[in-house]
């Protein structure tokens, strides 16, 4: 952990600093848990009344904002600003240099480049290839054949299936499993017969990929994990879906096979999305959506089946109303009968005066 002054972290992040240049930082914090030393940002207006009690030596702000006893380092982007010196001031995670583990098995045929690190009960079946600078953890299969490039991260217990392509810089979390057989079958009389799945898994450089999700192999085609997407734990990503370059998809996304995602799409937690559909670029799921149809470029959706935002928000507010709703048309519906009958009813005809 390093100490910058506050001027020193302005120059780093290219910002400003309206109060004390040399105020000493150490590490960062949120506004509510920072103390003396720390530096903290404020990314949400609505947090913004916390400037004035946060116990922090500095934050990082958007734009420069009256009153405030606290000294600020104004950037374009707080949040970014903030990530840099996160970095800057405590690092990433240290990963212990090992070598190559004696009680590794790697084939006489894999290829393994400089200065990797192959950690204890790692398999590296035949024909594969490793770039350089790579960590493996315990546990680890790397499958025949399999491609994988430099600086990649692969933690304890992650099997890559045989033929699977990894880019650069990629990082998979433990228990992954990247190209596994789709989840295809042929049902006749009864019975599924699996499908052959002859494609495999290609990820690009920079994804990161959460523990425990499952990647399957394509049935005809690829499955591709686009440069830069990052997906959260326990994400399902079906046989021959492609996902574009740096989106988000959060903790348990299902996505069914032969989907295709856009670029830059968020998809919130738990959302499910069925096969053979196209979701285009720059598109937001709201969390828990069902998504069955295709949705075009920069669309915002939620709910199950997922609509469009606007309509959603009307549509799901007149839940709770519901019953009390429901109560009033069978009121309605009686007063109408009511009525209905009232009218039907066959009138006694008027008596009329008999001249004596």
């Amino acid at each position: 952990m390093q100490e910058k002054t506050l001027a020193e972290l302005a120059e780093y992040v290219g910002g400003r600093v309206c109060g004390d240049p040399d105020i000493a930082i150490k590490s960062a914090s949120t506004l509510g848990r920072a103390g003396e030393g720390d530096i903290s940002f404020l990314a949400n207006i609505k947090y913004e009344k916390q400037l004035r009690t946060t116990k922090a030596s500095a934050v990082i702000v958007g734009k420069e904002t009256a009153s405030t006893p606290v000294p600020l380092l104004v950037a374009e982007d707080p949040y970014y600003a903030f990530m840099q010196i996160m970095v800057l001031l405590h690092g990433h995670r240290k990963h212990k240099k090992v070598g190559i583990s004696p009680q590794s098995s790697i084939s006489d045929t894999a290829k393994v480049g400089a200065d990797c690190h192959i950690h204890d009960f790692v398999t590296i079946d035949d024909d594969a290839k490793i770039g350089d600078g790579c960590i493996f953890y315990p546990g680890v299969y790397i499958g025949q054949g399999v491609q994988i490039g430099n600086d990649n991260i692969i933690y304890p217990n992650v099997t890559i299936y045989d033929g699977c392509q990894i880019g650069n810089r990629a990082i998979i979390n433990a228990n992954s499993t990247i190209g596994e057989d789709g989840f295809g079958y042929a049902s006749h009389k009864g019975m599924h017969h699996k499908i052959p799945q002859t494609g495999t898994v290609i990820i690009e450089d920079d994804v990161e990929i959460g523990a425990c999700c499952g990647v399957e192999r394509g049935t005809l085609g690829d499955t591709v994990i686009g440069q830069g997407s990052k997906l959260g734990d326990l994400v399902t990503v079906g046989h021959g879906t492609k996902i574009g370059a740096h989106s988000l998809l959060v903790a348990q996304v299902g996505i069914a096979g032969s989907t295709t995602l856009g670029h830059h799409c968020v998809v919130g937690g738990q959302v499910g999305i069925v096969g053979h559909i196209n979701i285009g670029n720059n598109v937001t799921i709201a969390a828990q959506a069902g998504v069955i149809n295709n949705i075009s470029d920069g669309k915002v959706v939620l709910g199950a089946p997922a609509i469009e935002v606007n309509q959603g928000k009307r549509a799901y507010s007149m839940i709770e109303y519901l019953p009390e709703m429901r109560q009033s048309i069978r009121r309605l519906e009686n007063q109408i009968e009511q009525i209905i009958s009232a009218i039907e009813e066959p009138q006694e005809p008027a008596e009329q005066d008999v001249e004596s």
